[in-house]
């Protein structure tokens, strides 16, 4: 399955696959806009695709824009993927969502509100961690103070 790449044109819907690629709250539209984009090799689909690569928290992002960089034939380094903190400040972020809270609040209350507040950090750590994404943030919002 190769993928076809139109040089020197931009898609028709070409902003609209921008701003997607660049939306905080959803990593799979980030993800879908930035495969779609990889079919232009052009100067503002690189600039996208090198933002992509420094600054989406999500690493299968990052890979996808790492690999449609070297496909285009540009120089770029895979970042290290995070080992903890995803989001700087995440943990601040938690403990705040639970004192609003109950004390007697369960974790899909604790859930509901972490998305309904701060679905970046929610959707950051939903697309870095997979399958095992409720189980982490369950574990983490049990040991939280």
């Amino acid at each position: 399955m190769s993928k076809k790449i139109v040089n020197n044109e931009l898609p028709e819907n070409y902003e609209e696959l921008k701003k997607a690629a660049n939306r905080t709250s959803n990593w799979r539209a980030r993800y879908d806009a930035v495969e779609e984009l990889g079919k232009y090799n052009t100067s503002q689909v690189i600039d996208i695709m090198k933002s992509r690569l420094a600054n989406d928290p999500v690493y299968k992002i990052q890979e996808a824009a790492y690999r449609i960089l070297l496909e285009f034939g540009e120089e770029a380094a895979l970042p290290a993927r995070k080992k903890f903190e995803v989001i700087k400040g995440a943990n601040k972020v938690f403990v705040r969502v639970k004192k609003s809270l109950p004390a007697d609040h369960s974790f899909e209350d604790f859930a509901t509100k972490l998305k309904r507040m701060r679905i970046d950090v929610y959707d950051a750590y939903e697309g870095e961690k997979g399958s095992e994404f409720k189980a982490w943030l369950e574990n983490e919002w049990a040991n939280l103070k």
